[in-house]
Order: C-alpha cells, then structure tokens, then sequence
C-alpha cells in the first residue's frame, strides 16, 4: 500500500514498468507534486483510488490522471483494469464541471439557496427560529475581515482623487437613484422597494476588487474604496434610507438603532477579523494560503440569507407571476448599467475639467478600478439592513429577492466587461 498527500488533484498515478511486482500484484509509483493536504491511498488490490480531503481544500482538476494498467492476467480475480481512453473520457466530463462550479461558485450557491428555499421551506423557517442569519452574517464580515489586506491600501495614496470620487459616488451620488426606481408601480411593491435600499448600499466586499486584478486595473485602490466605503456606510446608510427609501413610501427609520445595530453587527466582526490578521501572522499567512477556501466559506454563508428568506416568503413568493419577477431582474439590470454609465462619465468628465492627458484620472487601471467598484452594490448589508428593520418596508423575503437577482447580474456582466477590456488591450498590443 502506498501513501502519499498532494495540495490539489493535480498529479499522475502510473503504473510502472510493466504493471506488475515479484508476486504479480500492480505496484505504482507517485511523482513529487504531492505536499500535506490530501492523503492519497491506492489500494492495490482493486486499484480504486480513496482521497481523502481536508474541508479547506480546494479541488482542481489541472492535469488528466493516467491509470497506465496491464491487462487482466490469471490470479487476479475480479480486479477492475481501466484502459487510458474509458478514465480520460470520464475525467474529460468531470473536469469542465468542476471548473465551471469553481468559476461560478457564487451566483451557483445563492441560486441554489433559493432553489431549496422553494422546495423545502420548513428546514429554512427552523434555522430563522434560531437566528442563523444574524449568525450568517456576523460570518460572513469576521471572513471578509480576515481576507481584508490592507498593508496595500498605502498604495493607493498617489490616486486619491479617483478614489474621493468612488467614495463619493457609492455613498452619496447612487443612492439617488432609488427616487427614480420608487416612482415605478409593481406588484409586489416590495420589489421595487428591495431595489431603492440596494442602491443605497456601499459597494461589494470582494467582487470589485477580484474584477479589478483580473483586468489588471489598481487593486490597491479598489481595495482602498472597498474597505472605506463599508466601513463609512455604517453611517451613511441609514441616513439615505431614512431620507429617500422610507420618507418616499411614508414609513420613518430608526436611525440611531439602525446605525447602532449596523455597528454590531457589520463593523464589529469586520474589525475583529482585521484585529486578528494583525495581531497573529500565522493567522493571516494561513488565510493568504487558503483564500479560495474562505471566499468559497463566504459565499456558502451568504447563501444561507436567501434560503431562509425564500423559505419564510414561500408562500407569498408561490403568488407572484414568473412576468412580474422578469421585471423585476430587468429593473436591476438597468440600474447596474445606470451605475456603469453614470460612474463611465463621471470620470471622463473629470478627466477633462483636471487637464486631459495630464489628468490622474487618465490612467486606465485607475480609472477601471473605479468604474468597476463604484458601481457594485453588496448584498450582505442589504440583508443586514433589512433583517433589522424588521419588516417596517415589507415582507423580507420579497425585498430581498429581487437584490439577489441584482447581485448575480452585476458579476456576470462586470465579467463580460472585464473580458471585452482585455480583448480590448490585446488587440491594441497586436495591431
């Protein structure tokens, strides 16, 4: 029997020389690719191969296992040979899968969420007795503090105007925009209503700065905007809401328990997540180490917010016509290439007014940066907000649904015009 470990799924088993030891049983030889997460044992016997995995690892197909076998002689039995063409066909079929759930980890675990929500809403409604969303979010911050790296942030300094104007626009220019979606009619009214407190949210925690280091723009800004406006939006929030959202539908916010609970429940375990990458180096070197892990643990906690909302709204969700939720994805649709246009032509404004070329908003990768964080909105403060006003703005589940349709839409089409980006500057590079 042998022994041996390896990071990712990503190593060749062979069989070697001609398949067979001194008493006529398959041995196998290892590469060296093989380090401390997965323990991997090949039972000879029958060759079936157990890997057993550590929860914070992440599985990746990279390269096709090749099982090299001989074939079936006497005294082996009923031993199972795999020819090279039947496990590379199998293997072919389950890498592409695997690497399409790991590209879409997020939107696949939010729309599942909902899928179970709908199915089975009594295991949802159980987990809201027993405020697992609370809990959920309070995660879902400790982790995005965690992961947070804000030794970068200094570099970011020498493109401050770029990122007063992204502050600017996520927390005082965008929220506007929640006048214009609450003088639209739909039924349910919570669905428009969802949408007005999402445009007032700060932008995402993640997405915006991995979409930033994909196209290459200034991560260290994106990371700068994301980090101040989550944290500044503790004290804008509930200042817009009271104002634009609840004032246009007639309903008063409490603004003081809603800024104290914001607090509790976003800053504090941001904080403490932060506090413990600074005060324990082993800490954050193992979250550097496994980041896919935790951004993948973010995702499954956020996931929790719509299954229990969808779950306790089931019914009432079962009511709406499939054409009035089309609307409604459409609406969110609109207001993420709103957020696009208006932040697109902001910055080419300035960039004109601060003296052109010699502009610091002429630089792509700033500019970029901006345009991308700028116009995310997050949905885990959304749900948090909504979850403390307890109903005061409508049925939680419907004023939630509709921000995870507009949640999902900004990262798919952030990923069609980051790609365009880059096909854009490859073909500028090659003409």
């Amino acid at each position: 029997m042998v022994a041996g470990a390896a990071q990712t799924l990503s190593f060749k088993i062979a069989i070697s020389g001609n398949g067979s030891s001194s008493n006529g049983k398959p041995y196998f030889s290892l590469n060296n690719s093989f380090t401390s997460a997965f323990p991997l044992v090949l039972n000879p016997n029958s060759l079936h191969l157990y890997c057993s995995y550590r929860p914070y690892s992440f599985i990746s197909f990279k390269r096709i296992y090749r099982v090299v076998g001989r074939p079936s002689q006497a005294g082996d039995g009923d031993i199972p040979h795999l020819s090279n063409s039947k496990l590379e066909t199998i293997l072919s079929w389950g890498r592409p899968v695997l690497e399409f759930i790991t590209r879409n980890f997020l939107p696949l675990a939010l729309l599942s969420g909902i899928s179970l929500g709908l199915a089975n809403p009594s295991l949802g409604c159980l987990a809201h007795k027993y405020s697992v969303t609370k809990w959920s979010t309070f995660g879902i911050f400790l982790i995005s503090g965690l992961t947070l790296r804000t030794r970068d942030i200094t570099a970011a300094v020498k493109a401050w105007p770029e990122g007063a104007f992204g502050l600017c626009s996520i927390l005082f220019f965008t929220p506007f925009f929640s006048k214009l979606i609450l003088q639209l009619e739909l039924i349910p009214q919570e669905f428009i209503r969802g949408l007005a407190i999402f445009c007032c949210m700060p932008t995402t925690l993640s997405s915006g700065v991995a979409l930033t280091q994909l196209v290459g723009g200034n991560s260290a800004l994106a990371l700068a905007v994301t980090v101040s406006s989550n944290l500044l939006g503790t004290l804008t929030v509930p200042l817009f809401l009271s104002r634009l959202v609840a004032k246009g539908v007639g309903i008063s916010v409490p603004i003081k328990e809603l800024l104290m609970s914001l607090v509790v429940t976003l800053l504090g375990p941001l904080i403490l997540g932060q506090g413990l990458r600074f005060a324990f180096r082993s800490v954050a070197e193992y979250v550097d180490n496994n980041r896919r892990f935790f951004s993948m643990m973010n995702s499954v906690i956020l996931s929790l917010v719509p299954w229990i909302q969808v779950s306790r709204s089931r019914s009432l969700l079962l009511l709406v016509r499939p054409a009035v939720f089309l609307i409604a994805i459409g609406l969110a649709t609109f207001l993420h290439v709103a957020f696009l246009t208006w932040n697109s032509v902001a910055i080419q404004c300035l960039k004109v007014v601060s003296g052109g070329r010699a502009s610091v908003f002429e630089k792509k990768e700033n500019a970029r940066a901006v345009t991308l964080v700028a116009s995310q909105k997050t949905l885990p403060v959304m749900v948090a907000v909504v979850e403390q006003l307890g109903g005061a703005l409508g049925e939680p589940g419907l004023l939630v649904l509709p921000c995870v349709a507009a949640h999902i839409n900004q990262i798919i089409f952030d990923s069609f015009l980051v790609n365009y980006w880059l096909q854009k500057d490859e073909n500028i590079k090659t003409a």
